[in-house]
Order: C-alpha cells, then sequence, then structure tokens
C-alpha cells in the first residue's frame, strides 16, 4: 500500500494481481487496484479528470486520461473519502502506474492537480 497527501487529498493504493483473469502464457497479466481518496482539508473537494502513466517492464509505456473515474465525478466533503476499484492490463508481469486527478475546491472553484503516488504491480510469482 502507498499514500500520498497533496492539498490535503490523501490518495491511498492498494494492488491485486488477478491471475483467473491473466493467461501468462499469452503474455496478459490483470492487476486489479482500489483507490481512496481522502478529504483532509476543510472545504469539499470534486474529482473533475485522471490521468494515468502506465509501464510495463518491457518498457511499453501507455497514457490513459479522461473525465472522473470509473464513470464518476465525486464530489467529497471535509473529512470524507470515496473508494474505487479498477483494473490495468500489462504486457509483463511486472510495471508500474502513477498519476494525477484534477480536482476542484468547490468554494474558490480552483483547479488543482492532485498527485497520485508511484505504485508497482507485481505478480505474486515474481516475489519468490
Amino acid at each position: 500500500m502507498v499514500h500520498k497527501v497533496t492539498n490535503d487529498v490523501n490518495i491511498v493504493v492498494e494492488t491485486f494481481y488477478q491471475p483467473a483473469q491473466s493467461r501468462p502464457l499469452q503474455s496478459e497479466y490483470l492487476f486489479a487496484y482500489r483507490i481512496t481518496i481522502e478529504n483532509l482539508g476543510a472545504v469539499p473537494v470534486k474529482l473533475l479528470r485522471r490521468h494515468w502513466h502506465i509501464i510495463d517492464s518491457n518498457g511499453d509505456m501507455r497514457e490513459v486520461e479522461g473525465e472522473g473515474v470509473v464513470g464518476q465525478q465525486p464530489t467529497i466533503a471535509p473529512g470524507e473519502h470515496y473508494q474505487y476499484i479498477s483494473s490495468c492490463n500489462l504486457n509483463s508481469d511486472m510495471g508500474k502506474m502513477f498519476g494525477t486527478y484534477t480536482m476542484e475546491d468547490l468554494f474558490t472553484k480552483k483547479q488543482m492537480n492532485i498527485t497520485i503516488p508511484e505504485f508497482q504491480l507485481i505478480a505474486p510469482f515474481k516475489n519468490n
């Protein structure tokens, strides 16, 4: 588990290898990740956009950008959190992801970039 606080928003990431949906003989590996977004500040914030960098151990890099997360643009009140689960496929058994969320302070309407900390995607058999 990794976490990072930016502008009073804490991002916590947990990852899970998905062996039932992976096909190692075809170089297809699926990883799930759970993101918890905690508002540690005094004002509500809204998640507007995401921007991901995905890199596998073959050196392949992808970028994914878009509105919201899992079809949502959640508003998170002070002291509250929002959690979602998504997934990422890789062509190797190891990789990493990192990125940013664009969020809006709902009082000032100011947008801010929130850092999504780098996290590793490693199939458990690589740890042996």
